[in-house]
C-alpha cells in the first residue's frame, strides 16, 4: 500500500517559521515513513518543490489572494476563486491519506488577517477531509482568541472538524476551548521548531542579534498601523544605536522577507561598520547565524523560538501573548516587552541583566531544550502509530 501524506499551510511564502515547522514533519516523514508520498498544498509552491523535492501545488487559484483587491476585475477573480477553490482543495485532499498542518499560527490573528484568505482556505481543508474521510491533523499549532465573527467561525470549524489536534501552549489550547471547540482530549507539545537540530557554531559574547519585524500592529490596528510601526522601528534603531556605542558588533536578522524594509531603514541610519544584517533562506540558516552571537533581541516568534534553542539569552519584543508564553516556559519570563510600546531604558536593563545572569540562563535553556525535543518524538511516535497507516516498499 502506498501512504499519501499531503502538508498544507503558508509554507515557501518567505515566513521562516513557516518553514521550520514543515522541515521538522518532513524530518520525521523520511525517518519514520521513507516510503510515503509526501506532497504540499501550499502557499509558495515553486520555493517548496525547489527546495524540498516534493511535488506541491498552489494553495489558491487567484494569484493575486494575498494583495488588496482595487477595482471590479480583481474583485470579480477572488471572488471566481473562492469557488475554484473548493474544488481544487477537495481534489487533492482526496488524493491523500493523511493531511499534516505543520505548526503555524494558523488558528490566531494576531496580525492583520481577512476572513476569506487563510482562515477560509483552512476552514476548505478541514471540511474536505471529513466529506472525503481524509485525516487533517492540526499539530503543534498555535492559537488566540479571535473576535472577528467571520474569522471566528471559520477558525472555530476548520479546528473541529480536524481529526487530530495539539497545540503548542495551554494558552492556544484554552483559546480554542473558549471558542466552543472541545478540546478535553487534546494534547499541548512544543512547537514544531524544537525538533530541528541545534546547530554547532563559534560564539563572540560580544556581539548581539537582533531581530526586526515589520510590526503594523494586529487586526484592530489598521487606522493607526503606519503610526504604530514608526514608533517600533524608532524605538529598535536607538536600541541599536545604544549598542554601537559600547561597541558591540550587531548583526540584525529577519522572519520573513517583508521585514528587510526594516533592515535597510536601520542600516542606513545607524551607519556603523559594526553593524550588519543576516539575511537567512531557511530557518536553520537563522539558528546557525543566531549561535554566532552571545545574546538575543527579538520580535518575531520563531526569531525568539530560534535564540532560545541555540541557547542564547534572549530578550524578547512580543506582537502577542505567545511570544511570552513560550518565554515564561523556557525560563526567561523576566525579559519581555511588547512590540506595540518598546520601552528602551528598560530594554537596555533588561539586555544587561541577560548578559549578567548568561551562564545561569543558558544552563537553564540546555534542560529545557531538551525536554522539548523529547515530547515532540513522543508527539510523533503517537502520529505514527493513530494517523499514518503503515507503508509497503
Amino acid at each position: 500500500m502506498t501512504v499519501r501524506v499531503g502538508v498544507f499551510g503558508l509554507l515557501g511564502s518567505g515566513n521562516l517559521g513557516n518553514d521550520g515547522s514543515l522541515e521538522a514533519v518532513l524530518g520525521f516523514l523520511r525517518a519514520e515513513h521513507p516510503y510515503a508520498k509526501v506532497s504540499a498544498f501550499c502557499g509558495g509552491a515553486d520555493t517548496i518543490r525547489a527546495r524540498y523535492g516534493i511535488p506541491a501545488a498552489r494553495l489558491n487559484w487567484y494569484s493575486g489572494e494575498y494583495r488588496h483587491a482595487s477595482g471590479l476585475r480583481s474583485i470579480a477573480a477572488k471572488a471566481l476563486g473562492k469557488v475554484i477553490d473548493v474544488f481544487r482543495t477537495a481534489w487533492w485532499v482526496r488524493r491523500q491519506n493523511v493531511v499534516i498542518v505543520p505548526g503555524m499560527g494558523v488558528l490566531e490573528a494576531t496580525l492583520p488577517l481577512r476572513p476569506w484568505g487563510f482562515p477560509y482556505a483552512l476552514f476548505l481543508l478541514s471540511l474536505c477531509g471529513r466529506l472525503g474521510r481524509t485525516k487533517v491533523a492540526l499539530v503543534s499549532v498555535g492559537a488566540d482568541r479571535i473576535r472577528v465573527p467571520a474569522t471566528r467561525f471559520l477558525v472555530r470549524y476548520a479546528s473541529q472538524l480536524a481529526t487530530y489536534r495539539s497545540f503548542r501552549d495551554e494558552l492556544s489550547r484554552s483559546a480554542m476551548a473558549d471558542m466552543g471547540v472541545r478540546v478535553r482530549n487534546d494534547r499541548v507539545y512544543p512547537d514544531l521548531a524544537f525538533a530541528l537540530p541545534t546547530p554547532a557554531a563559534v560564539e563572540d559574547p560580544r556581539a548581539v542579534g537582533v531581530g526586526v519585524m515589520a510590526y503594523y500592529g494586529g487586526n484592530d490596528d489598521r487606522a493607526r498601523g503606519d503610526e504604530i510601526y514608526r514608533a517600533y522601528v524608532d524605538a529598535m534603531t536607538e536600541f541599536v544605536r545604544y549598542l554601537i556605542r559600547q561597541e558591540r558588533p550587531v548583526r540584525l536578522f529577519i522572519g520573513d522577507r517583508i521585514d528587510l524594509e526594516v533592515v535597510d531603514e536601520i542600516v542606513e541610519t545607524v551607519d556603523s561598520p559594526l553593524l550588519s544584517a543576516a539575511v537567512p533562506g531557511t530557518l536553520d540558516e537563522l539558528m546557525c547565524s543566531m549561535a554566532e552571537v552571545g545574546t538575543v533581541v527579538a520580535t518575531r516568534y520563531h526569531n525568539v523560538l530560534c535564540a532560545l534553542k541555540v541557547g542564547r539569552p534572549t530578550v524578547a519584543i512580543g506582537y502577542a501573548k505567545k511570544n511570552d508564553v513560550l518565554m515564561a516556559e523556557m525560563g526567561l519570563g523576566a525579559f519581555c516587552q511588547e512590540a506595540r510600546a518598546v520601552d528602551v531604558p528598560r530594554l537596555i536593563k533588561q539586555f544587561e541583566e541577560a548578559q549578567r545572569r548568561a551562564p545561569e540562563l543558558k544552563a537553564e535553556l540546555a534542560a529545557r531544550n531538551e525536554e522539548c525535543n523529547q515530547q515532540l518524538k513522543d508527539q510523533f511516535t503517537l502520529l505514527s502509530r493513530s494517523l499514518i497507516p503503515p507503508e509497503v516498499p
